[in-house]
């Protein structure tokens, strides 16, 4: 067992799991989405982008890049809900939070992938 690739799953594991929690709710209700769980979604999904740079394969490659897309829907979900908050006078109604709840849907579907890679390269491991 490598504690390298037990840290990185773990990462990659909680980025998709923070993801998720966030996500799940009415779409338009502000009461159900949890600013803190955006912000450690978007620290969990950063560390785990920056755990992917030293993998130099092909299926490494993947993973950073679905990685970078997770990264920047969610940062761009955090500026939204930011706008919203302290710029906007509307405030953080329905649409301003749907599109919140929209972009970190995108993340959640790279963050799904690169689950689905972990598992996949894990698989492949033991055929070795």
């Amino acid at each position: 067992m490598s504690l390298e690739k037990v840290i990185f799953g773990f990462f990659v594991l909680l980025a998709a799991t923070l993801n998720f929690g966030f996500f799940i709710g009415d779409l338009s209700d502000p009461a159900l989405h949890n600013v803190y769980e955006l912000f450690a979604a978007v620290v969990v999904s950063l560390i785990a982008t920056v755990l992917k740079f030293g993998d130099r394969t092909q299926i490494g490659a993947v993973h950073l890049a679905t990685s970078l897309v997770a990264d920047l829907q969610l940062i761009a979900a955090a500026l939204v809900w930011g706008y919203s908050t302290q710029i906007s006078s509307t405030g953080l109604d329905g649409a301003a939070m749907a599109s919140v709840v929209s972009l970190s849907g995108g993340a959640l579907l790279a963050n799904l992938v690169s689950v689905v890679l972990l598992v996949i390269e894990t698989v492949s491991f033991h055929r070795r």
